[in-house]
């Protein structure tokens, strides 16, 4: 038997954020084994710790969909670490480092406890980037069920990458946010011109960005919290002319429209004008515990 918990991340209100299962001392699960854990637990991801290749680091970790396998993802990173740095327990103010191992590359994360509320910060594993595709913008309201799209200082749907891969879509006004919904056969088409299984929607807000996440091919209808792609938002900040030099504390709201409100805090370092690294940060609690039978190998 596997020992295994949930948290509830990017939130420090039970029941709210993005649902994560963490499945500990998984070192002899195959691939499939993994794969069939997480369609069982059917999250927008579930991790895997592992003994790490470096005994300097944390762990090793693998990062599932409930169809497939992903090189890096933020939620996961944040929850994990979290769990692994013991911190969540209730003590004095303390504050711990750790390496998790994540197909992507190094991902270093700072975790704080204070006044018994614990978050954690990690630097993403790749520098965010341009990615091949296109995404045609009349085909990009067709497919989310919206007239217009653009936002302030945001006019077209644009493909970044930085591990994972999203398609951006700029929105006009939080009505047209919390309208929008994948529409078929044009979701699917999109999806398929664009060379991507998600979409990233956002509008500017006073507190910074509220966001949506879909992606139905990839088993997740919507996600309440979406922190490699927030990290990945970055580059498109940066493109538009958004970022100043230096270190720039941004604010994203996602998960609202399900119930699930989340707060993501991403911060984007520009250094004589590039886009040097970026820093996501979160809080998250532990809901359950339990353990759980391999499946067949």
């Amino acid at each position: 038997m596997l020992n295994f918990e949930t948290w509830d991340v990017f939130t420090r209100t039970p029941f709210s954020g993005n649902p994560l299962a963490i499945v500990h001392d998984a070192g002899d699960l195959t691939v499939a084994q993994m794969q069939t854990i997480a369609r069982e637990f059917n999250l927008s991801e579930t991790i895997f710790t592992l003994p790490p290749r470096d005994p300097a680091h944390r762990a090793r970790v693998r990062i599932f969909f409930p169809t497939a396998e992903i090189p890096f993802a933020g939620h996961p990173t944040i929850g994990c670490a979290i769990a692994l740095s013991g911190l969540a327990e209730p003590g004095p103010d303390a504050t711990a480092q750790l390496v998790l191992e994540e197909e992507a590359g190094l991902v270093p994360v700072t975790i704080t406890r204070k006044s018994n509320a614990v978050s954690a910060e990690f630097t993403a594993p790749v520098t965010p980037h341009a990615a091949p595709g296109k995404a045609d913008p009349a085909l990009c309201a067709a497919a989310l069920g919206v007239k217009t799209l653009g936002t302030e200082g945001h006019a077209a749907p644009v493909i970044w990458q930085g591990g994972p891969t999203f398609l951006y879509i700029p929105l006009p006004d939080l009505a047209t946010l919390q309208a929008a919904r994948p529409i078929e056969p044009h979701w699917s088409r999109l999806m398929d011109e664009a060379g991507v299984d998600s979409a990233w929607c956002y509008v500017k807000t006073p507190e910074g960005y509220r966001a949506r996440m879909f992606s139905p091919t990839a088993g997740i209808p919507e996600d309440p919290a979406t922190g490699s792609a927030s990290a990945i938002f970055a580059a498109e900040l940066h493109a538009r002319g958004l970022l100043p030099e230096g270190a720039t504390p941004i604010r994203i709201d996602q998960g609202v429209e399900m119930g699930r409100p989340s707060q993501i805090f991403v911060t984007p370092e520009i250094v004589q004008g590039m886009l040097q690294a970026v820093r996501v940060a979160g809080s998250a609690v532990k809901i359950a515990e339990g353990r759980i039978a391999p499946p067949p190998a």
